[in-house]
Formats: structure tokens, C-alpha cells, sequence
């Protein structure tokens, strides 16, 4: 469906067969502005653990649960939460609906499920007219981790979920793509200072600048399979995965391009693939090329990240050479995600102080 045209009969009649099917404890794949979700109704338990048997993923990481309505989502966020810190408001107001996830204290009403039995929930406001038009007509909150098997890379297509979870969910709502193609950020606003556990397009700056310091949560001392619940979701250390090695390439943008070279003739008798910033030669030896948008416009790059990945993987790559952005604004979000689909620790310090 055309997001820009959600009056029109064929939108109708899909949004109200979706809605439904959220309200029967099904499960949906929703486009959002960061990746498509895989939504169920986030105070059923049983509807809730349907999202992990199809995605796979280990109870003890927490799901996000998506809010919206006629009154701003007002209603649902009292069902979800008992309090909301003076800094969560003065975030609310300067970045929902929009792609910034806040850990607030949860009532009874969450079952155990979504925080992986934490005293916290992640909530959002999606800034998708979609999602925004799907969960007001549900009527309910929707629980909605990334649409796609555990560990794998994100989806910012339909296609995408279809690639991993045809046969697994009920129905799949195709907006086009996402908007901006990583997850959205996750703060815990309850500390002081507050602690930025998954970084997104909303940056530590931005975060800064409304509502006071931040920390970046550092995920070094956590067990590939944790033996207890992760703190937030988005911080476990495999994920984002393409099938491929994945080989992490860093330096100034002058140097990316002898650097990519290295490493593409140190892959002797893999099928190598690179994604490539616009500014940068293609090194000989690489069997496949992905576009990645221009380094000197990172939310371009963020928003190609998983479908360059993905289109790398169905070209039957064994290697994919990927340069690592800066640590500033939203190039901290793909550094993240890249560190993380790579199995390497961050390098700067714990807690550095932004």
C-alpha cells in the first residue's frame, strides 16, 4: 500500500483485515520508518510468544512494544507504564512519534514476556503512518521486534521478511521500503546520566541537547548466550548477520580504498563482495559491488545498510568487505550494528561519556 494514500478501498480493507488479525493474538510484519516489525498484541502472553517460536529468538531478550491512538497513544502508555521521568516527557515531546525507544518502568498489565521478566519495558511511538494507522485501529500495543529469523539481518522490505518468515507469521503489510533502516534508538531515561543501550537515528547529541547527558551502553562483558535477561533490547552480541564472514574495514575516507584492496587480496578463493561508499574505487578482485550511498552522507548509507548485506548474500558472496563509519550521529548506529553482525567488541572505552 502507498503510506501517502491510506484512504483508498484496497488500503481500508487491508488495514482492517491486519487490525483483526492483532486483535486474535496473530502475528503481522509492519513497516515502520526504521525496519519492518513482526507486531503481535503486546498484552497477550500467548500472542507474545508467538513472536519468538517464529522468530526464533531466546526468551531472554526483550521485545519493544509500539503505542499510537487518538489521544497520542496516552491510553495505551498508561497501560504499559506506571511512571514517566521528567526527561522521558521532554524526549516524548521533541522526538515521537519518531524512532527512539524509552525503558520505563512497567505495570502488571506487560506480561513477563516482552521485558524477559525486567522491571522495564522499551516503548515507542512509531513515526510510519502504517504502523501508526495498524495499532489505532487494533486498538491495542504492539509488541514488534525486527520481522526476521533470530540473529539474521534487519528487514527494510517486505520481501525481506518473506525471505525469512514466509509460512511462519499471518500476514505481511507492504509500505515499501523503510525510511530509515536501522532500529530505532533505546535510552533508559530512569539514570543519571542516562544510558543509551542501542544507539539510532535519534544520536546521543540530539538526546543530549533536550534532556541532559547520556552514557553509550558498552556490550564487551556480555556472554554471546546470555545465562540471564539482557538489560535492553538491541544489545545482544550476535546479530544483524549476513550469511558471509563479514570483514570490517576502518580508516579515513583517502584510505578505505587501499584498505578494501588488502583485504579483498587476502579473501584468495572467496567469492568476495564489498559494499562500497560512493567516493570510493571498487579494489580489483571483488566479484560484487554494492552501492552503499555517499560516506559523506551516513543516513544515506544507514538506510541501504541491511539491503546491501542481503543483496550480497543472495549473490552468493562468502566475504563481504564493509568499511566502519565514525562514531558521530547516526554513523554510530551502523557502527553498532556492523560490530555487532561482525561478533567484535566496541573499541572505544566503557561508558564513554558523550
Amino acid at each position: 500500500m502507498d503510506p501517502a494514500h491510506l484512504e483508498t478501498a484496497e488500503a481500508e480493507e487491508a488495514l482492517e483485515r491486519v487490525a483483526g488479525i492483532l486483535r486474535g493474538g496473530g502475528l503481522v510484519a509492519l513497516p515502520t520508518e526504521t525496519v519492518y516489525g513482526l507486531g503481535a498484541n503486546a498484552l497477550d502472553a500467548t500472542a507474545v510468544g508467538r513472536i519468538f517460536a517464529a522468530k526464533q529468538r531466546p526468551a531472554w531478550d526483550p521485545v519493544i512494544v509500539h503505542v499510537a491512538g487518538p489521544d497520542g497513544g496516552k491510553a495505551m502508555l498508561d497501560e504499559l507504564v506506571r511512571e514517566v521521568p521528567e526527561a522521558a516527557r521532554r524526549l516524548m515531546e521533541a522526538f515521537w512519534p519518531g524512532p527512539l525507544t524509552l525503558l520505563l518502568r512497567r505495570t502488571g498489565a506487560v506480561p513477563d514476556a516482552v521485558t524477559a521478566g525486567r522491571p522495564l519495558v522499551g516503548v515507542r511511538m512509531p513515526a510510519h503512518p502504517v504502523a501508526l494507522e495498524l495499532i489505532r485501529r487494533a486498538g491495542v500495543p504492539v509488541a514488534a521486534p525486527s520481522a526476521n529469523l533470530f540473529g539474521h539481518i534487519s528487514p527494510t522490505t517486505a520481501a525481506h521478511v518473506l525471505h525469512d518468515l514466509d509460512g511462519r507469521i499471518d500476514a505481511v503489510l507492504d509500505a515499501g521500503p523503510t525510511e530509515h533502516g536501522v532500529e530505532s534508538t533505546v535510552l533508559d531515561p530512569n539514570t543519571n546520566p542516562m544510558m543509551i543501550y542501542r544507539p539510532g537515528a535519534v544520536t546521543a547529541e540530539q538526546i543530549q541537547a533536550v534532556a541532559g547527558a547520556v552514557e553509550v551502553f558498552r556490550s564487551g562483558e556480555l556472554a554471546e548466550t546470555p545465562r540471564a535477561a539482557l538489560p535492553s533490547p538491541g544489545v545482544g552480541l550476535r546479530h544483524y548477520a549476513p550469511r558471509a564472514r563479514l570483514v570490517l574495514v576502518e580508516g579515513e575516507l583517502k584510505e578505505l580504498g587501499a584498505r578494501l584492496g588488502e583485504a579483498a587480496l587476502g579473501s584468495v578463493g572467496e567469492r568476495v563482495g564489498v559494499m562500497l561508499p560512493r567516493e570510493v574505487a571498487a579494489p580489483d578482485g571483488a566479484a560484487a559491488v554494492f552501492a552503499w550511498g555517499r560516506w559523506a552522507a551516513p543516513e544515506e548509507m544507514a538506510r541501504e545498510l541491511y539491503a546491501g548485506l542481503r543483496a550480497l548474500d543472495a549473490q552468493g558472496c562468502t566475504v563481504i568487505l564493509c568499511p566502519l563509519p565514525l562514531e558521530e550521529g547516526i554513523g554510530a548506529a551502523i557502527r553498532d550494528r556492523l560490530l555487532k553482525a561482525g561478533n567484535r567488541e566496541q573499541q572505544p572505552a566503557p561508558h564513554e561519556t558523550r
